[in-house]
C-alpha cells in the first residue's frame, strides 16, 4: 500500500520585496493553508536561477512539503535575475548580502511570519546562506547549506590547489547564459524589455574579472566565512556528496564552527540529497523539517541526539563515468576531527607503496607528464546528469609516477583527507603536481578514489605565490579531497603523481 500525505497549502505566485534604493526583488511564496494569527517560521532560498522556469518544479516540491509542516517557503530571485529588478554583476557582492539582510527584515514584518527565519540553499544559495549567517541577522534561527564552501579561493569552482579550473570557464559561460535571459512579462509587465536591455548592457563578462584574481586576495576573501568562523552564531547543517565538488567544506565547517552543527555526505553529485544521484538518495526534506522544528519552533525532534557527522562509506566499484547507485553503508561520527580514526603513514619506494618509513629508499624519481594527462579525470564537480565521473585510470597512470601497495590481506577503510608530503626539485620556475589515490581491482581495472592538485608557486600559500628556483629542494604538502572508501581484501592501493592534469 502506498500512502501519500496531503500538504494543504496556498501559493502567492509573485510578491515584490522593496529594497532601500527602490529596486524590487521578486519572490514566490508558499504558505500553510491555515496560517496561525501569530504567523509561522519562514524558510528562505535566495538564488539567481529564475523561479518562474528553471527552478519551478523543484521549488514546488520542496516548499509545498515545508508548507505542509507549518512553514512559509520563500523563493527570491537575486537582484538582476529572474523577475527581480536591477543588474546581477557578479557572485556574492556586498549588494547581494545587503539585499539579503533587507529580505530578512521584510519577512519579519509580514503577518504570516512570526519573525523566525531559516535559510536553505544549494550551491549559490548555500554560499550566501553562510555569508548572511556571518552577518548575524537577529531573524536568522538556523541554516542548511548544501554543496557550498567556506573558502571562495581554495575550494570553489574557480581554483583548486592554486590551479585555475576548467570549470571556471564553464561556470562563467553558464552565468552569461542566465544573465542574458529576460524577465517574464506576465510578472513585470511592459517594463520587461527595458529590464532585459539593462541586464544585457550591465552584467559584464565575469570570466575576465575572475581571471584577473589568480591569488587569494581581498576579492576572494570577501564571502569566505573561514576568515572568521566565530562570526556565525546560529546552528548550521552542512550537506554534500562524494561526487560533488564541495565535500571538503563540510569537514572544515564542523571543525571550525562553534555552534550546534550537523554534517551529511552521501554518494551524490551536485544535488539536494532527496534528488541525489548516484544513489541511494535519502529523505532529506524529512531531515530538514526535523532541523527546522528544533531551531525555529523549539520542538524536540531528536536530531541533535544523533551523530554530528554521517557519511556514506563507499564500497569498491569498477571504474565508469556514471553510476546510478554506489554500494556502501552509513557511518556516524560523534564529531570532527574524530579520535576514532587512526592515521596511517605510507612511504614511496620505486614502484611500491610501503607502510613502514624505515624501509623507504631515498632516491630521485623523475617525472614529466604528457600535457594531455587528465582526459579520463571527469569533471571537477559532477552534476550527476551526464557521464562526467573519472573513468579507468590506467591510461592516465602511463604518464605518471606510480606506486602500488601489495594486495591487501584484509579490508581497509579510509575516512578523511589523505595528504602527500614530497621532497622535490623542479627544472622550471612554474610547475604543478597532481596526486591521485586509486583502487586497483584483481583484474587491474583502476578506479580513482580521490585526488589533489598543487600549483607549486602556491606551496607557501596563495596570497603571495613565488616561483620555484630550478634545482632547489623543497618540501611540499598536497592535500587530496576528503573521502570515505572501503578497499576489499585482495585489492591494491595506487598513488600516482603527475606534473599535469588537464584541464
Amino acid at each position: 500500500m502506498r500512502i501519500v500525505r496531503d500538504f494543504p497549502h496556498k501559493v502567492v505566485e509573485n510578491m515584490w520585496i522593496p529594497m532601500d534604493d527602490g529596486t524590487r526583488l521578486a519572490a514566490r511564496i508558499w504558505l500553510p493553508e491555515d496560517v496561525a494569527s501569530e504567523g509561522v517560521p519562514a524558510i528562505l532560498e535566495y538564488i539567481p536561477y529564475r523561479k518562474r522556469d528553471s527552478m519551478r518544479s523543484r521549488d514546488s516540491q520542496i516548499y509545498t512539503y515545508f508548507a505542509g509542516y507549518g512553514y512559509a517557503g520563500v523563493r527570491v530571485d537575486i537582484r538582476g535575475s529572474g523577475d527581480s529588478e536591477g543588474v546581477l554583476k557578479d557572485e556574492y557582492l556586498a549588494r547581494e548580502l545587503e539585499d539579503g539582510m533587507a529580505i530578512l527584515g521584510w519577512l519579519e514584518k509580514q503577518p504570516w511570519c512570526n519573525g523566525r527565519v531559516g535559510i536553505m540553499g544549494i550551491s549559490w544559495g548555500g554560499f550566501n546562506g553562510l555569508q548572511l549567517a556571518a552577518m548575524r541577522p537577529r531573524q536568522l534561527g538556523a541554516v542548511i547549506t548544501a554543496c557550498s564552501t567556506d573558502d571562495r579561493f581554495a575550494d570553489d569552482v574557480h581554483h583548486m590547489g592554486g590551479c585555475v579550473l576548467g570549470d571556471n570557464l564553464s561556470w562563467a559561460s553558464t552565468m552569461f547564459a542566465y544573465n542574458t535571459c529576460p524577465p517574464d512579462p506576465e510578472i513585470v509587465g511592459d517594463s520587461w524589455r527595458s529590464m532585459w536591455q539593462e541586464r544585457l548592457e550591465g552584467s559584464g563578462l565575469w570570466l575576465e574579472k575572475w581571471l584577473s584574481h589568480q591569488r587569494r586576495d581581498a576579492y576572494w576573501q570577501h564571502g569566505s566565512v573561514c576568515e572568521d568562523f566565530a562570526a556565525i552564531t546560529c546552528p548550521v547543517m552542512a550537506v554534500s556528496g562524494w561526487a560533488d565538488g564541495y565535500s571538503n567544506a563540510v569537514f572544515r565547517l564542523l571543525a571550525g564552527l562553534h555552534v550546534p552543527r550537523k554534517g551529511l555526505i552521501g554518494p551524490w553529485g551536485h544535488k539536494y540529497p532527496h534528488l541525489g544521484t548516484p544513489g541511494p538518495a535519502v529523505g532529506f526534506l524529512q531531515e530538514a523539517v526535523r532541523w527546522w522544528d528544533t531551531w525555529l519552533k523549539g520542538k524536540e525532534s531528536g536530531i541533535m541526539d544523533e551523530p554530528m557527522l554521517r557519511v556514506w562509506m563507499q564500497e569498491s566499484v569498477p571504474p565508469t563515468t556514471q553510476y546510478s547507485y554506489r554500494p556502501g553503508r552509513w557511518v556516524g561520527l560523534g564529531g570532527w576531527p574524530c579520535s576514532a580514526i587512526r592515521p596511517r603513514t605510507y612511504c614511496l619506494t620505486p614502484g611500491r607503496l610501503l607502510v613502514c618509513a624505515d624501509q623507504a629508499e631515498h632516491e630521485a624519481h623523475p617525472v614529466q607528464s604528457p600535457l594531455g594527462l587528465g582526459l579520463f579525470a571527469g569533471k571537477w564537480c559532477s552534476y550527476a546528469d551526464a557521464p562526467d565521473l573519472p573513468h579507468d585510470q590506467r591510461q592516465e597512470d602511463g604518464g605518471a609516477l606510480v606506486y602500488d601497495s601489495l594486495p591487501l590481506e584484509a579490508p581497509l577503510e579510509i575516512l578523511g583527507e589523505p595528504v602527500m608530503e614530497l621532497d622535490l626539485e623542479s627544472n622550471r620556475p612554474v610547475a604543478m603536481l597532481a596526486v591521485r589515490l586509486s583502487d586497483i581491482r584483481p583484474d587491474q581495472q583502476t578506479t580513482r578514489i580521490t585526488y589533489g592538485l598543487l600549483n607549486l608557486t602556491h606551496r607557501n600559500g596563495s596570497e603571495h605565490p613565488s616561483p620555484l628556483i630550478p634545482g632547489k629542494r623543497y618540501r611540499v604538502s598536497i592535500h587530496l579531497n576528503h573521502i570515505a572508501h572501503s578497499f576489499p581484501a585482495g585489492h591494491r592501493m595506487r598513488v600516482a603523481i603527475s606534473t599535469s592534469y588537464w584541464p
